[in-house]
This record gives C-alpha cells, sequence and structure tokens, in this order.
C-alpha cells in the first residue's frame, strides 16, 4: 500500500456525538486500513435528516446512540493511503452503507437490503466527522481531479435520488411529480429531468425552496398552503421525497389511472395511512425506494458533466470545530438546503 504524505497517527480531530445535543471535538488516533481498504482524508461532509434525528433526539428510528459515535455518511475526501486502482491523492466521494457481500439480498445484487450491513455515521459505526476514515476500496469512488469535494459530498443524496427515479421507472415523457422540495425533492427533479421526464411539478410549503426548484428547471412549482393540486390525476409517476403522510395521499390522488406512486422521504411514524380503496381502484402501484443499490457511478458521472448541480445545493459551510452551530443551523433555519461541514 502506497502512503503520501501520511499524517501522524495520533494527530487526528474528531466531532464525537455523546448524547442529544452533545457534541464535543476530540482527539482520536486515525484508523489504519486494513487489507483492501483506502485510508481517505475527509475534505467535506453534507448533514442529513438522519444526522439531525441523531443529534436532536439521540435516536433515528430503531436505531438508538448507546456510545459516543461520529456522524455523517454524506463524504468526499481525499486518499491519503491507498494502492491500485486508488492512488494517494485521488479523491473520491464515499458510499457509507457497506453490505456483507454474502446475503442472499447482497447476491441478487440488492445490497442496500443487507440485513447485517453497517454504514458509516449510524451509530455505533463512525462516521466522516471523524476527519479521517477507512473506507473499503470498492466504495470510494473516484472523482474527477478537478472535482469541488462539497459536490463530492452530495453524490450519497444523488444516489438516492437516482434509485427512487429507476425504481419509478421514469421514462421519456412522463408526467411527473414530486412533493418535497428538500435537498431529496430537488435532486429527484434533476434525476428525472437527466432521464428525458416531460412535464415536472414540485410541491413545497417553503418559497425559498420553491423558488429552487425553479431555477433548476421545474415546469411548475406549486406552494400547496396555497394553491392546491390538480383534482384531475394527471401524473403518470408521483415521488413523494417529504415523508408527509398527507402529501403522499395527495400525490396518490394526483396520479393517473394505472400510474405509480414512489414512496421515497422517510416517514416520522412507523405506520402511515394510505388511500388504499383509491389506489386499488385506480390500480395505481405503490413503489417504495430505500438508499440505493449501484447508483454511484452513475451519479458520479452525471455531477461531472454537469448534467446535475449539486454546488446551488450547499447553502451553508462550517469548520470541523463547529459541528455544533453546522447541526443547530441545518436543525432550525428553514432557509437551509445543505448544510456542510468541511474538516
Amino acid at each position: 500500500m502506497h502512503e503520501e504524505n501520511h499524517p501522524d497517527m495520533n494527530d487526528a480531530t474528531a466531532a464525537i456525538l455523546h448524547g442529544p445535543k452533545d457534541v464535543r471535538i476530540e482527539r482520536r488516533p486515525l484508523p489504519r486500513p486494513a487489507a483492501g481498504d483506502v485510508l481517505v482524508k475527509i475534505g467535506a461532509v453534507g448533514l442529513c435528516g438522519s444526522d439531525l434525528h441523531y443529534y436532536a433526539h439521540g435516536e433515528n428510528g430503531p436505531n438508538v446512540l448507546r456510545s459516543p459515535t461520529a456522524l455523517g455518511h454524506e463524504a468526499a475526501g481525499t486518499v491519503v493511503a491507498g494502492g491500485v486502482p486508488l492512488a494517494a491523492g485521488t479523491r473520491v466521494a464515499i458510499e457509507p452503507a457497506i453490505p456483507c457481500g454474502r446475503c442472499r439480498a447482497c447476491r441478487a445484487g440488492r445490497y442496500n437490503q443487507c440485513p447485517h450491513g453497517r454504514c458509516f455515521g449510524s451509530p455505533p459505526t463512525d462516521g466522516a466527522l471523524t476527519g479521517h476514515l477507512t473506507v473499503p476500496a470498492e466504495f470510494a469512488h473516484p472523482l474527477p481531479d478537478d472535482f469541488p469535494l462539497t459536490s463530492g459530498a452530495l453524490i450519497e443524496p444523488l444516489a438516492v435520488a437516482l434509485h427512487a427515479v429507476r425504481r419509478g421507472n421514469v421514462t421519456a415523457g412522463d408526467r411527473v411529480l414530486i412533493t418535497g422540495a428538500g435537498p431529496i425533492g430537488l435532486l429527484v427533479l434533476q434525476a428525472a429531468r437527466a432521464v428525458g421526464a416531460g412535464e415536472t411539478v414540485v410541491t413545497d410549503v417553503n418559497p425559498g425552496r420553491l423558488a429552487h426548484a425553479r431555477r433548476l428547471g421545474a415546469d411548475r412549482a406549486l406552494d400547496t398552503s396555497r394553491e392546491p393540486l390538480p383534482q384531475d390525476p394527471v401524473f403518470d409517476i408521483a415521488l413523494d421525497c417529504s415523508g408527509i403522510e398527507s402529501a403522499l395521499t395527495a400525490a396518490a390522488h394526483a396520479v393517473r389511472p394505472g400510474g405509480t406512486v414512489v414512496a421515497v422521504g422517510n416517514p416520522p411514524q412507523p405506520r402511515t395511512t394510505l388511500p388504499l380503496a383509491w389506489m386499488q381502484r385506480q390500480e395505481l402501484t405503490l413503489v417504495t425506494a430505500f438508499r440505493y443499490a449501484g447508483e454511484f457511478p452513475a451519479a458520479v458521472s452525471l455531477a461531472a458533466t454537469g448534467r446535475i448541480d449539486l454546488e446551488s445545493l450547499v447553502t451553508a459551510r462550517f469548520p470541523l470545530e463547529r459541528t455544533a452551530d453546522a447541526l443547530e443551523t441545518a436543525l432550525s433555519d428553514p432557509a437551509q438546503l445543505k448544510v456542510v461541514i468541511e474538516p
């Protein structure tokens, strides 16, 4: 394994979550890469809703913070200890969900469903806010030399969006509804347009996010607190990126008979009511989407060629030492889209 400019093994800064709203900046030994791993110096980490749940409540769904853990799974950086084909100096986007590679789901190519995997930043597995991370080489995806690392950190949510669009089988000319104009919704919008979707309509109640959707090419951006969706079901596919029950129900009623509804956003409650009788009468297809399975290379290609705009989603940047401020900003400021920490 070739090493270049390898930092001192005792010189590592990390932002460690000890409990709800208890982030401490600590020194930790750098991890040593095992066979097949590369050591990545993290350059940018995007904050996600799951990070905010852990920070605010010490839990995210069924997973609970039980020991001090570094958050952060949307990350990009530079290889500082690597080998062929990832030599030191290579910029990479990190795919954080590492499957076992042996179970039935993995062997079927659905490694996002692996029951034995681990995910960086999901307690107790430390994430990228450690500043340096060892990553299996096949889950460190090369970026162009001039690719901004802040954009590289957003390859992960872009892969989520591409997976959702693929699950919904969005094709050229489809009329697409996207409910929720947060970062995932705005990336789903761009992903749908990249595969040739026809009319794209985005809904939200945040005027700033709707304005951003228009800038990214949405044909219409509707503030549903003032203007409800049309009553006639006209969309071929609806992708709910909000996780809000009322938005998912509205999406189901907006899809034409025989159309498809994709549940993308994570619901805040474990159970959600659906208009099943309506969906059955209309023979709608309900599809769910979780993470990604093989979309990282396409995400890198689309972003690197300029077909997807990632950089405009970054609305605030913080150094690692201000991780708590970054989390508070993302949690409390509705004007933010993607808050990025730059270790």
